[in-house]
């Protein structure tokens, strides 16, 4: 490597310019390369590339890091580098800086400044390379966190350039490279972060900002632009960093509230708008129905608290409209039947009438909603039907590896789990359930329609209701679980009678008991059930007990059911036991815990 280090030290401001692009190039060729292997084929040919003589050895990454920094400062016809090199010569620093050994020098406060000074100098007479500069910055902060500390300090003031240039981006390259760059530069509460959302640059916030771009990339999305859906997920990014952390830097967030994320500013309400634009218009993706960039607007929906100014915003659309319409049919797409194809078909048999709007404009890839509580819903049930097809175990090992699979064909990390993924979803439905009557009185019956058929076992249904019923009692997925749980909760008023009265006692015993009720909360005292048959409270199915009760049932089994019937209950006490479930004479009775549950608004 010594060889291209000498040839590029070797170049002067006469060297015939093909020669300087061959030598700058020999130095890209020579990083990918060299990239590709680590990244690919490390574990096997990891003695080669000690051996290869393209590789570069952490003093002679500096050195070439060192001396095209300072080339590009001073470019002239005088200097090694004229501005029509200035592109490949930073196409050149940023394949050296992704490796972290050797490109140390990149965090240094001068060499940032050069970087966003070339980006700004280069960006009307040579765009490509006003935009390799600050893709060099990206890549910067983006492997050493203390280099974004250097980025926002007085000496660099990186966020306030880069937050000027956010607002003249127009491409979606631009828009994600800048993005990006501020996604990162407010990873940490900083005072940045109180700038950006108070102070006003050319008469707009950062917020007023961010709703514009937003508004624009959506168009692009839509457009299936290049570079539209990274955007996307960056900006996105970078407004939940705000969401985070401008309450808490404001001093808004009381000690009580600060787990709970319950507070806002007004400062940030401006946000809400384009967010639900986003969330309410992206065309779903494929193979995975729930991917960036609307995993990301959901994110940050959820950090946005129910004050009483942004109900309206949030259920505008909801309490405009007063007449119900189904939900008109998908377009066919020529493709081969798959799991997301059928839940696309149960999602598309409308078999639910909700609210929305009736000229909402329905393409190939999607319907454009304009109500919150529809839109979820029918996430639910797409993602649901697709992760958890039919009557499926959701602790499986079917499950879990074809999810595996379907991972290797999308954009998402290889270690993304289907917690993490799904979850915040769940998250979402709970707020609208919590902020909401009317929302709350439309999931719950979406969910538990009150002419359920409970004549077999709930948790045999291959519907919603019988997925979410199954993951209660998931093993391996602990998160999911419990925002199911709290889902279903928030449903049901935060109410356990009504949950058990709906559901049956047995499947939501487990969820009841990590809230604190040990016991059977009493029946409610107005029943849910619109039916008027007998329904068992244990398992929420009709009761199928004899005229004569339970010592008429017991006298009709046989001697073998008694002993099978006491093998199960012994296997129920103990796992009890090891639960650590105090005896029966230390357990609190429900009625007390239930009067202290407090009920949503």
């Amino acid at each position: 490597m010594t060889d291209i280090l000498r040839s590029y030290t070797d170049l002067s401001p006469s060297t015939p310019r093909f020669h300087v692009s061959t030598v700058l190039q020999s130095i890209i060729n020579g990083t990918y390369f060299l990239t590709f292997i680590k990244e690919n084929f490390e574990p096997v040919l990891k003695p080669l590339c000690k051996a290869l003589p393209l590789t570069f050895d952490q003093s002679t990454r500096a050195v070439l890091v060192r001396l095209l920094l300072k080339d590009l400062k001073t470019l002239s016809s005088k200097s090694r580098l004229f501005h029509k090199d200035a592109a490949l010569a930073l196409l050149a620093l940023k394949t050296l800086g992704r490796v972290p050994v050797g490109s140390e020098p990149l965090t240094e406060a001068s060499s940032l400044c050069t970087l966003l000074e070339l980006s700004s100098s280069l960006y009307k007479e040579d765009r490509n390379a006003s935009s390799e500069a600050l893709k060099c910055v990206a890549n910067t902060l983006l492997l050493y966190d203390h280099a974004r500390v250097t980025f926002i300090s007085k000496e660099v003031s990186g966020g306030e350039f880069c937050a000027s240039m956010l607002e003249k981006a127009t491409t979606p390259e631009q828009l994600f490279t800048l993005s990006r760059i501020m996604f990162l530069a407010t990873a940490s509460p900083s005072s940045l972060i109180l700038s950006l959302v108070e102070d006003k640059r050319h008469g707009r916030t950062i917020i007023d900002v961010i709703a514009m771009k937003i508004d624009i990339v959506l168009s692009n999305v839509l457009g299936n632009k290049a570079f539209a859906r990274d955007a996307m997920s960056e900006l996105l990014k970078f407004s939940f960093n705000l969401l985070l952390h401008y309450p808490k830097l404001h001093g808004l967030a009381s000690a009580s509230s600060r787990s709970e994320q319950e507070f806002q500013s007004p400062n940030l309400d401006g946000l809400l708008p384009p967010l639900l634009r986003v969330y309410q218009n992206l065309p779903r993706t494929f193979p995975i129905p729930l991917a960036p960039p609307l995993t990301h607007a959901i994110h940050a929906l959820v950090t946005i608290p129910m004050t009483p100014t942004l109900i309206n915003l949030w259920f505008s659309a909801t309490r405009n409209s007063t007449s119900r319409h189904v939900l008109p049919p998908q377009t066919p797409r020529p493709r081969s039947s798959s799991t997301l194809d059928r839940a696309l078909n149960v999602f598309a048999a409308g078999r639910r009438s909700l609210s929305i709007s009736s000229n909402s404009p329905a393409s190939m890839i999607g319907n454009s909603y304009h109500d919150v509580v529809v839109r979820t819903m029918d996430l639910l049930e797409v993602v649901f039907s697709f992760h958890f097809p039919s009557n499926s175990n959701p602790d499986s090992r079917e499950v879990r590896e074809a999810f595996k699979n379907v991972l290797v064909g999308s954009a998402m990390s290889a270690d993304t789990s289907l917690d993490e993924l799904v979850s915040p979803l769940l998250a979402l439905c709970t707020r609208i359930c919590m902020m909401d009557k009317t929302s709350r009185k439309r999931v719950r019956e979406w969910i538990i329609p009150p002419n359920l058929d409970r004549s077999y076992p709930l948790d045999e249904r291959d519907d919603f209701l019988g997925k979410c019923i199954r993951l209660l009692g998931s093993v391996y997925h602990l998160r999911l679980k419990a925002t199911v749980g709290e889902m279903l909760y928030a449903a049901c008023d935060c109410d356990p009678s009504i949950l058990s009265s709906l559901i049956g006692y047995g499947h939501v015993a487990g969820f009841l008991f990590n809230k604190g009720i040990l016991s059977a909360p009493p029946p409610p005292s107005n029943d849910p059930h619109s039916s008027q048959r007998v329904v068992n409270p244990i398992t929420g199915t009709y009761d199928t007990m004899p005229p004569g009760g339970l010592n008429s049932h017991i006298a009709e089994m046989t001697e073998e059911e008694k002993e099978i019937e006491m093998d199960k209950l012994f296997v129920l006490f103990d796992r009890l036991d090891r639960s650590g479930a105090p005896p029966p004479d230390q357990r609190k009775t429900a009625h007390s815990t239930v009067k202290s549950k407090r009920t949503p608004k």
